[in-house]
């Protein structure tokens, strides 16, 4: 909340982002292990995928959808932007995404929904902590206190999920 770009409503949506990410995870998982329909990692991802095209294209069709006419792009062009080099980066960047999302799958698959979002909370914090040295970003003591907070809460996890089986054997 101290970032001068900061609003409600990107706050807000980067929380539903985290809670249906989450839900999707425990539901693929469930998926996955339901020993009636059980769906590998790849097919499951794929049906996920092809579902959320087809509820997402009316979507992006109604908010960006005069955007990517080829005379949109030419405007684009003659206000000095490398189409070429946009839609390049666009593919690499879906490349790299579909990617991830396929390793993440597989790494849902062997290991528990809940220990799947404790990595992804820790992707998050590698991923900040690298672009705060990269871009060399001040950080606020409010900002490394969220980061330490997030940090000691996967440390005690792992305690927790270390000693869970301990128990379990006495």
């Amino acid at each position: 909340m101290t970032e001068v770009s900061f609003n409600w409503i990107g706050f807000t949506t980067a929380m539903a982002s985290n809670l249906t990410n989450q839900s999707r995870n425990v539901l693929s998982k469930k998926l996955m292990t339901n020993e009636e329909e059980t769906l590998d990692n790849i097919n499951l991802y794929s049906v996920i995928t092809i579902i959320s095209f087809i509820l997402l294209v009316p979507c992006t069709i109604l908010l960006e959808g005069v955007k990517f006419t080829p005379s949109y792009l030419q405007s684009v062009a003659s206000q000095g932007v490398n189409v070429r080099e946009l839609c390049v980066r666009s593919v690499l960047a879906a490349f790299c995404f579909h990617a991830y999302q396929q390793v993440s799958y597989m790494i849902l698959q062997m290991v528990s929904p809940v220990s799947h979002s404790v990595g992804n909370c820790v992707k998050r914090v590698v991923v900040i902590v690298s672009s705060v040295i990269f871009f060399q970003t001040p950080v606020s003591s409010i900002n490394t206190l969220g980061t330490g907070v997030a940090l000691v809460g996967v440390f005690l996890y792992s305690r927790a999920k270390r000693v869970k089986p301990l128990q379990k054997t006495n």
